[in-house]
């Protein structure tokens, strides 16, 4: 008889030759997305600085500004910053809650990773009709200078949103097994169907349905590794779906609200600016300069890595960026002057805590952005927070280096020193540069920036020399993709907020917040708690995005000004972002340094605790925060 292949066997290799098309069919769309993508991204962050430099040329320079040229960086800027998010999604770089799902067991977090992306499949699907019908209601609308319809606009948010969708489903081909695709699918549905038959219940309970979409729903989706901009917008979505009759095309019509704002231009550009900091050898100058003067101290290369952060933080719009520039400069030294490897994470980790408030923070420039406070001042009060953070830190680096031996290091000769100091100049210069710009009213933080990445081209390549080109494409993809990524999170929280506001939120919130008792001071103590809070599991912008319009107008009517609540804000939400077990900053440390989080864990906590007393003097003294203001 002849052998036969059992029908068992012809359906498994049937099937596993289905998987296989499957899997390549994936990759292959995965590998398209990328070219089209990447390139896109990256050219259209050329483009932008280019244009605004030239811009900023002809006005200050020619005294002749080009009239359209801020309408066609604000066309292309909404466009950079979908690419930028279909970039991140891609590369899995979209601002997201890990911490719960990496303990998972292998075979559940692969379940858990595939139902986060039939959520944001489930989330796009739902915006993808409304999304077109925006862009076909904006063909009416025609652009001042340049007198073209603004759907070339608006018609990023739906390419960007397709191209997503087109992503996740490349992804859930490749990576997905099908038992865990279906029951996904049917949770959702399941989901979905509950929230249909529970309409009049909720109804019934008034604003206390808004927890069960924006406090379980939300939660419930960051606890699982969704991306933030799909929690706050699937809660907004599906909040408007069900409890109002309200059309969807109004979301995407706040999404484009959030993100349209060409002060947040600002963004690309100090992240770029940032990456070519550290590429073109500018922060390695910095650092050997501070090295040289206070490196043989007791614990110099601590105050060291203090001061190297301060300098170099918020230019580059990522803690991680500017962590990843500083640690591999200092820590090998570190090392071999006998410090504790989890020790320097904990310094490493508080010390970007400490920085949130300098400026250019991209978090001073969204707030501004979103609450109408003038970003001048904020680079103003920035200032004076973050140097209560750096005495605190100080302190504790101080008191634990208070009976080493006080020979750690060599101390440098005036000549040296001297010669350090010269390396540095260009590089040193450049922070100030920018910084005193924008307080003093000569330029736009938008400006500055361009200025900036231009002004450090220039040096870099003629003075420091050791720029390799091959880095630049890689850098200019990694801005789009930071910037995407923060952008349509923007984007997101101002539906959402949008949305709490209708709800009657907002006011329901300002009574509530101003029966505090205690007053302004008792407003102030419970929100810095808040953003805590918040920050361990939103991070800063997000974060502000979404509680900054609804708390700021509270905090004016109690008579707390405007820069003093956004330095407590922002440098609460620092302590949330770098406080473990949940601040992602923590992990983000960890990872640079290549530490276990376990050690550093333990080691972090006295100067967390620092800066919680540093937190409190910014509390009690506004003046800190407003003292250098223009009167």
């Amino acid at each position: 008889m002849k052998n036969e292949i059992p029908m068992t066997d012809v359906s498994t290799n049937d099937g596993l030759r289905a998987r296989q098309a499957m899997v390549r069919l994936g990759r292959g769309l995965d590998t398209s997305l990328r070219w089209l993508t990447e390139g896109s991204a990256a050219l259209l962050v050329v483009i932008e600085v280019s244009l605004l430099f030239t811009n900023v040329f002809s006005r200050y320079v020619l005294n002749q500004p080009i009239v359209w040229g801020d309408e066609l960086a604000s066309l292309l800027f909404l466009w950079l910053a979908m690419l930028g998010a279909v970039v991140a999604m891609r590369r899995g770089e979209h601002m997201r809650l890990t911490s719960f799902v990496a303990h998972l067991p292998a075979s559940k977090r692969a379940f858990v990773d595939t139902l986060g992306a039939v959520i944001v499949i489930a989330f796009i699907m739902m915006l993808f009709s409304p999304a077109w019908e925006y862009v076909s209601d904006e063909w009416i609308i025609t652009t001042a200078a340049l007198e073209i319809p603004n759907a070339f606009r608006v018609s990023a948010i739906a390419v960007g949103l397709t191209l997503m969708l087109m992503t996740c489903v490349a992804r859930l081909m490749t990576t997905a097994r099908l038992v865990d695709f279906s029951v996904s699918v049917a949770m959702l549905a399941s989901l979905a169907a509950l929230l249909w038959v529970g309409e009049g219940f909720m109804s019934l309970i008034g604003n206390w349905n808004l927890i069960i979409f924006f406090v379980i729903g939300v939660m419930t989706m960051i606890v699982i590794g969704v991306p933030i901009m799909v929690a706050f917008g699937l809660a907004t979505v599906a909040y408007l779906s069900t409890m109002t009759d309200t059309p969807l095309t109004l979301v995407v019509g706040r999404m484009d609200e959030g993100m349209a704002s060409l002060i947040l231009l600002a963004i690309p550009l100090f992240v770029f600016l940032g990456a070519l900091i550290e590429a073109m050898g500018m922060a390695r100058a910095m650092i050997k300069f501070l090295c040289s003067l206070i490196g043989h101290v007791r614990g110099g290369l601590s105050y060291v890595l203090i001061g190297a952060i301060y300098l170099i933080s918020g230019i580059s719009g990522s803690k991680a960026a500017d962590m990843a520039a500083i640690a591999p400069a200092l820590f090998p030294e570190m090392k071999k002057r006998g410090e504790d490897e989890n020790e320097l994470v904990a310094m490493l980790n508080a010390s970007g805590a400490m920085s949130e408030t300098i400026p250019p923070s991209l978090v001073l420039i969204t707030i501004g952005s979103v609450t109408g406070v003038s970003i001048s001042a904020l680079f103003t009060g920035g200032f004076m927070p973050a140097v209560v953070g750096a005495i605190a830190m100080a302190s504790v680096v101080w008191w634990k280096n208070r009976k080493r031996d006080a020979s750690s290091g060599t101390r440098a000769s005036v000549r040296d020193i001297g010669h350090s100091l010269l390396v540095a100049l260009p590089a040193l210069a450049l922070p100030f540069v920018i910084r005193t710009a924008v307080v003093e009213g000569i330029a736009t933080a938008t400006e500055v920036a361009a200025i900036g990445v231009a002004y450090t081209f220039v040096v870099g390549l003629l003075y420091y020399r050791c720029f390799d080109w091959r880095r630049l494409y890689p850098i200019l993809v990694s801005t789009a993709s930071l910037s995407g990524a923060i952008l349509i999170i923007i984007g997101s929280a101002t539906a959402m907020a949008w949305a709490l506001t209708q709800s009657g939120f907002s006011h329901q919130l300002a009574q509530m917040m101003a029966g505090a008792p205690g007053g302004a001071l008792g407003f102030l103590i419970i929100s810095a708690a808040a953003f805590i809070v918040l920050g361990s599991f939103l991070e800063g912008i997000p974060a502000i995005v979404l509680f900054g319009p609804l708390l700021f107008p509270i905090a004016r009517t109690m008579g707390v000004n405007d820069v003093h609540y956004a330095m407590v804000a922002i440098f609460a939400m620092g302590l949330g972002l770098f406080a473990p077990p949940f601040g992602v900053g923590f992990y983000a440390a960890c990872a640079i340094a290549k530490v276990d989080p376990g050690g550093a864990m333990r080691k972090v906590w006295p100067y967390l605790g620092a800066l919680v007393i540093a937190l409190g003097v910014l509390i009690a003294v506004p003046w800190i925060s407003i003292g250098f203001l223009p009167n």
